[in-house]
């Protein structure tokens, strides 16, 4: 059986860029792909916090250390810079690696700094 899962989460990460005329993708810092243990070229969906919009795009890498969040192409009609969004991997698993099967999620703060990191989403109480 095969069953597809949240792999990585950069969560509220802040858009730095929008560029209509480039290339369609979303340039990632390298550091945070690297964290999060999102490859170049590696299909994502973008959870934009602000204003609901939902999308898929690929991933490719940023210079290291920069804090850059660009979406690119078509994309950047879904998001400005400012905006909050959540940036997902997911992959699909065999039931014998689900066994030990935990995400990486990345938390950002403002200006796209890490201020934490888990492998798990906390229990949502009523």
């Amino acid at each position: 059986m095969q069953c597809t899962m949240l792999k990585a989460k950069l969560h509220q990460a802040r858009v730095t860029h929008a560029e209509l005329e480039y290339e369609g993708s979303c340039a990632i810092d390298g550091t945070l792909l690297d964290m999060a243990g999102i490859l170049e070229y590696e299909q994502i969906q973008i959870y934009n916090v602000d204003n609901g919009e939902r999308f898929t795009t690929y991933a490719i890498r940023a210079e290291e250390g920069s804090k850059m969040i660009s979406v690119n192409g078509a994309a950047a009609h879904k998001a400005q810079p400012g905006d909050r969004v959540i940036i997902c991997a997911y992959a699909n698993y065999s039931s014998a690696e689900l066994i030990n099967f935990k995400p990486r999620l990345i938390y950002l703060a403002d200006g796209n700094d890490v201020k934490g990191s888990s492998d798990a989403i906390p229990v949502q109480v009523a």
